[in-house]
């Protein structure tokens, strides 16, 4: 199982030597992998009707592409993970083009994971439609591979039409993996179906675990090798009290078919970027070790 961590998004800051030195001590430490949240807008609580969405315009994001871009510059190894990138509100081809330029510029280290999303608010100023969000994510991850692998695409679907063209550079992986989060019926069987992965939310245990042989039973179905689709754990520091961390840890590693874990820091009330890393420090060697 490899082990990453959560960027911490809405905690970290916008000083960019304080990103590169969580970023670097992260890859030293030896995890494997960065995963980073995504969210272009926020809106106001305030606003006519209310908001009772989890994030506000007061939570700060950095865009997962940028973001990357720059994490590839500082480190050497650690892989760059979109947990998740929301597809339907971004053009397709923009996200075929900016993923791509990701994984050449980090020499292959890029994996898209991606989902449909849940905040109308940043559908209708991106343009987008919140309504039909979930039938067009299909069409977008097939023209996106499509995109990754040939140098010309002719593509003429009911929501996208390439008229003979390609992006330039193609990416290294051929194609770039791609992920999906979300935890309903539809989202189960569009991730067999179609995804390298999946990224759920629960804990471990006897739940979790006949979730994942559903998950796999659906891949087979699907004509697929389970043993070749990934699953991504989410351990919450803040969901588990220090004294229970090590039981968690051993259920997570008794949990077949999860492939990779992520460590998140946030909600746990840190002051600065150097916090995270000292309790990512303490987990490596209180918990993983």
């Amino acid at each position: 199982m490899k082990i990453g961590v959560v960027f911490p998004q809405t905690e970290i800051g916008q000083d960019p030597s304080a990103i590169r030195e969580y970023t670097q001590a992260v890859e030293a430490m030896g995890y494997t992998h960065i995963l980073a949240f995504d969210h272009v807008l926020g809106a106001n609580p305030d606003r006519p009707g209310g908001w009772k969405g989890p994030y506000t315009y007061r939570h700060a994001f950095h865009e997962p592409f940028v973001l990357f871009g720059f994490c590839a510059a500082v480190t050497r190894r650690l892989e760059l993970v979109t947990g998740i990138v929301i597809l339907p509100q971004r053009q397709t081809a923009l996200v075929a083009k900016q993923a791509a330029a990701v994984d050449v510029l980090s020499g292959g280290r890029l994996r898209l994971g991606i989902g449909v999303g849940w905040n109308p608010v940043e559908f209708e100023a991106l343009g987008e439609s919140f309504k039909n969000r979930g039938r067009r994510v299909e069409e977008q991850i097939e023209l996106m591979r499509l995109l990754w692998t040939k140098e010309l695409v002719t593509f003429d679907g009911q929501w996208h039409r390439v008229p003979d063209a390609g992006i330039n550079p193609l990416p290294v992986q051929q194609p770039i993996p791609v992920w999906m989060g979300g935890e309903s019926d539809v989202v189960f069987r569009r991730a067999a179906r179609l995804a390298d992965g999946w990224m759920p939310h629960f804990r471990p245990g006897a739940d979790a675990q006949a979730t994942v042989d559903r998950l796999h039973s659906l891949v087979r179905e699907a004509g697929r090798d389970p043993a070749r689709f990934g699953i991504e754990g989410r351990f919450s520091l803040a969901q588990v009290p220090v004294e229970e961390r090590v039981k968690e840890m051993a259920a997570w590693r008794a949990l077949r078919g999860i492939t990779h874990l992520c460590v998140n820091t946030m909600g746990l009330g840190l002051a600065s970027p150097g916090d995270h890393v000292r309790a990512l420090e303490r987990f490596q060697r209180d918990v993983v070790s």
